[in-house]
């Protein structure tokens, strides 16, 4: 567990900017439960929080969001310099024509190559002026909330504001987030996990945050490397980019089965370095948003440009964090996940975890796609799934070969086409695991190994394919 640097959680003073002090006694999110501060603590919380031995539990106490009206988040007027006076304009001769002088274009968003993109861009705001709201849904998180929460302090420009949404928890994840001395609040009747509690705390922040407000949402079972905000802030304050997500890597444990997701996570953090941040999909482990975005994406909703009801998320779908990367890039807004955005997240322990897993990622995935239909944005994602089920095709047909040889012809025949395959298999499984070590490189190289996870993963795909296309339950 990594050490927290005690960095105060509170507002940082900023030139030119007032926000009300906060209100001793708010009202509930959801609620008119009656509210106490707990000793010592400087934060609210229910009175039946904490009684009753610890297997009983009540579910979560709630803690709101104090209040800031939208005046007190607008910036000062800005007083503009006096134009110098210009000389009397001179009359034309007769005989001359008067030319009006030609109307600029608006601009043009342009690429970094200069070339035309046609995406939108948001108004810059400087960077240490910017406000960061982390939210963190947690359901029965007590043994990694201390953990998060210590990477939020570690922060080299650590977040103004830590929320712990303890969602329907029953076990210590609001006490443990309460002693790290963080705002918690709990969700009231959400029975749409984490979109719905992620909704529940959004609805009441987006109405009073402003243009320089950001919004980071995390899992509570990742910890971010410290450079983590500081260059996400920097990406967002230019304006270019609507929200920037972050690469992650594995947590140590889950033996075999956690090996082989560090080594799949190492793979997809080197795409996304040899694509240079171009990510597809912003992921829930750790994405930082311009509050501008997220408030767009609720009103596109609203007026039906964009499926799903009027939230930032949509309580329909299985990958939510999917579903908003599309929807943020159908506004036609930019995104990043930058090198310097790094994390490592949990892996999942066990075979039947890892496929449930896979399973709701590769459907919902699945499933977003059909909700969006054909789109310039979408196309990549359609080819990607091709290319997944050309990929499973392939498998299938190589294991058919393998067994054809060793039952029919009595062992495995040289063929240059399947040698061919193998060898370039083999090379692409070393090379891309480089950054894990000698150890991992060797276990890549025998295939054999690594193969059993392929395919595992391959099924796993196949049943997702299966489902989606009889339109099976949707369901985690």
């Amino acid at each position: 567990m990594r050490s927290a640097s005690g960095t105060p959680d509170g507002p940082r003073p900023r030139q030119g900017r007032h926000r009300l002090p906060r209100t001793a006694h708010p009202a509930p999110l959801g609620g008119t439960s009656p509210a106490r501060r707990v000793p010592g603590s400087g934060h609210l919380a229910s009175s039946a929080a904490w009684g009753g031995p610890a297997p009983h539990r009540a579910p979560s106490p709630t803690v709101t969001v104090p209040d800031r009206t939208a005046a007190a988040l607008m910036p000062p007027p800005v007083r503009r310099p006096s134009a110098p006076p210009q000389p009397p304009p001179q009359r034309p001769r007769p005989s001359a024509r008067v030319r009006q002088p030609p109307v600029p274009a608006p601009p043009v968003p342009q690429k970094r190559d200069g070339k035309r993109d046609g995406k939108r861009d948001l108004p810059a705001v400087r960077a240490d002026a910017m406000r960061v709201t982390v939210l963190i849904p947690a359901h029965n998180e007590a043994k990694q909330i201390t953990e998060t929460i210590a990477s939020l302090r570690r922060q080299e420009r650590p977040p103004d504001h830590i929320i712990v949404i303890a969602d329907n928890c029953t076990d210590a994840t609001a006490a443990f987030a309460q002693l790290c001395g963080v705002e918690i609040v709990g969700t009231r009747g959400n029975r749409h996990k984490k979109a719905g509690a992620l909704n529940q705390v959004l609805d009441r922040l987006l109405p009073i945050f402003g243009p320089d407000d950001a919004i980071m949402v995390m899992d509570a079972d990742s910890a971010l490397d410290p450079g983590f905000i500081r260059h996400g802030v920097d990406h967002l304050a230019t304006g270019r980019y609507a929200a920037v997500g972050g690469t992650f890597t594995g947590k140590p444990g889950g033996g075999a089965v956690g090996m082989f997701q560090r080594n799949e996570y190492a793979r997809y953090a080197r795409d996304v370095r040899r694509l240079q941040g171009k990510a597809l999909v912003l992921t829930g482990t750790a994405t930082i948003f311009r509050a501008a975005t997220l408030q767009e994406v609720i009103a596109a909703r609203r007026d039906q440009r964009l499926p799903g009801l009027p939230h930032v998320y949509d309580v329909r779908v299985l990958t939510e964090d999917n579903e908003l990367t599309l929807a943020i890039l159908h506004l036609g807004f930019r995104i990043l996940c930058p090198k310097e955005c790094t994390l490592t997240t949990e892996v999942m322990p066990t075979w039947r975890e890892l496929a449930q897993q896979r399973l709701r990622w590769k459907r919902g995935a699945l499933e977003n796609l059909v909700d969006y239909g054909w789109t310039p944005v979408t196309r990549p994602y359609w080819g990607r799934q091709l290319l997944s089920l050309v990929g499973i095709l392939v498998i299938i047909a190589y294991l058919l070969s393998l067994t054809y040889s060793v039952i029919w012809l009595g062992g495995i025949q040289f063929s240059p086409l399947w040698a061919g395959i193998t060898v370039i298999f083999m090379v692409e499984r070393v090379v891309t695991v480089r950054r894990r070590g000698p150890a991992q490189m060797a276990i890549a190289a025998t295939i054999v190994v690594e193969m059993v996870f392929d395919v595992f993963l391959q099924i796993v795909q196949a049943r997702a394919f299966w489902q989606a296309a009889w339109r099976k339950e949707r369901k985690w």
